[in-house]
This record gives C-alpha cells, structure tokens and sequence, in this order.
C-alpha cells in the first residue's frame, strides 16, 4: 500500500500552481515529497520529475521565467489547434482514432517557436537520471494512439519522458523515442488517477478540474477501491487567474502565488488523508 501523489496536466499555470500548492503543503507540516509513488502528466510530468529530486520550486521557477525563451507567447495556428481539438473530441470516432487523427496533425504543425519554451522547462530538470522515487509518466504514441505510461529501466531518458509528456499536439513537437513518436500524455487523460491503483492514500492535483469532464476523473478514481482520496483543482479566484491561455509566460509567478493561497484552504484535508 502507501501514498501515491498524482499531478495532472495544465501547461504554465499547471507547473506553477502545483508546485506553488505543493510548497505551501510543506509549510503547514505535509510534504508530498514523501510519496511512495508519483504519477506526472504534461505539466505534471515536470512537477513530478522536479519534486522527486528534490527541487526548490521557488528558484527554480523564477529562473524559467527569467529564461529569455519563457517570455513570448506560444506561437500557434489557431485553425490547426481547433482541428486537432475536434479530432480529440469527435463523438463519432473512438477515442484511438481521435488521437491518431490529432497525431497526424501534430506531426504537420510548425512549433520551432513553441519548442524552446519546453527546453526551457526540461533543461532546468535537476538530474538527468530517474530519481529513485517511483514515477510514471504518461504519453501517446501518435501513430497508434496508444496511451503510454513511462519509468524508470524503459525506453525513454527521463529528459525524453517529461518532454514527450508535455508536448501538446499543436503547441509542441512531438518527441522520438525509440524510433516511435510521443505526444502529451493529456490528450489521453489529464490526470490518469487510475495509475496510483494499490496505493491507500493518493492525492490528486487538477490544474484543469474546472475545464476537464468529471466523469472521466471520477471513473479513474472508482478504480482505486477503498483508498482515502483528496483531490484539489483551481478556485473561482485561481479558475479566473488561469483563464483560457494556460501557457502565458505570466503565470510563471502568478500561478505559484495562488498555488500557495489555496495551500492554506486544503491544508487540513491534505494532511488528514496523507498522514493518517
């Protein structure tokens, strides 16, 4: 059994929130750094390679932002993001044919702008090395349209696994591994909370709760039996914050500072079902 910490996707806001919520956990006397598992996808792929070695997010995330790539906006072909979204969403289609269609899609799309905001990210990683903390961090074959869950002894480099993670269909390149290509691990599901299935305490982290289906969250989290479940996701104030450009280079900051004010709100029930 144990505790499985799991950290949804939700690009610059994501990142930052979490791990502004993630320290202000700390501060009032729960660290989430002891889990026994980490579950990461797109943004919370970063977070959870971060806080598995041990980062300190304050200085780690003022020195993104100051990396001169973090600070203009993606570059993104609005007609090509919706069709890739109408793909994803297309009731008519299963959802591997969906993700295939978004992969096609993806590889056509011109992101070199786009691409060096997320070696901003993934070059700070403190370790290029899997830490010894469980972490599973999930992609999507675009080919197939396979959903992919990497760790450590497989085929990706955690570098890889965190890049393919965040590489959103649109904004981001897909990334090679192996031979194969990976897409964002959100276009299959923004939270995958099924994967921390054997773990007694889990925490779930939602940076998009206010713009994901609820269902899909909570059929992951009808797989996890009798575990004691908290689950956090943005506030009206945080919701607002975000709003509809979750990858503006603003939030940087912003995000981590409401991460840190809604810490306080959830501190008690965090603390009930991780350490009791």
């Amino acid at each position: 059994m144990g505790r499985a910490l799991v950290l949804g996707g939700g690009g610059i806001a994501g990142i930052a929130w979490e791990a502004g919520l993630i320290d202000g956990f700390r501060r009032a006397g729960t660290d989430l750094g002891d889990a026994d598992l980490i579950v990461g996808t797109s943004a919370g792929a970063a977070v959870g390679a971060f806080l598995a070695h041990g980062a300190d997010f304050a200085a780690l995330l003022e020195d993104v932002a100051a990396d001169p790539r973090e600070t203009g906006a993606a570059d993104l072909d609005p007609a090509l993001v919706m069709a890739i979204f109408e793909a994803l969403t297309d009731a008519s289609a299963n959802g591997v044919e969906g993700r295939r269609r978004a992969g096609v899609l993806a590889l056509e799309a011109d992101t070199s702008t786009s691409d060096e905001r997320l070696d901003a990210v993934a070059e700070h990683l403190p370790s290029p090395e899997w830490p010894a903390t469980p972490l599973l961090l999930t992609a999507v074959d675009v080919e197939t349209g396979a959903f992919t869950v990497w760790r450590a002894g497989g085929a990706a480099t955690l570098e890889q696994a965190v890049r393919s993670s965040c590489a959103l269909p649109g904004v981001f390149h897909p990334v090679e591994i192996a031979g194969r290509r990976y897409m964002d691990g959100g276009v299959y599901s923004a939270a995958s909370a099924d994967l921390a299935q054997g773990h007694d305490r889990v925490v779930v982290l939602e940076p998009m709760a206010h713009l994901t289906r609820r269902d899909v969250l909570a059929r992951e989290l009808a797989t996890l039996g009798s575990a004691r479940i908290a689950t956090v996701g943005p506030d009206a104030e945080t919701a607002e914050l975000f709003g509809i450009d979750l990858l503006s280079p603003k939030l940087w900051t912003t995000a981590y500072a409401t991460g840190l004010r809604q810490a306080a709100a959830h501190a008690a029930e965090i603390a009930d079902v991780w350490t009791a």
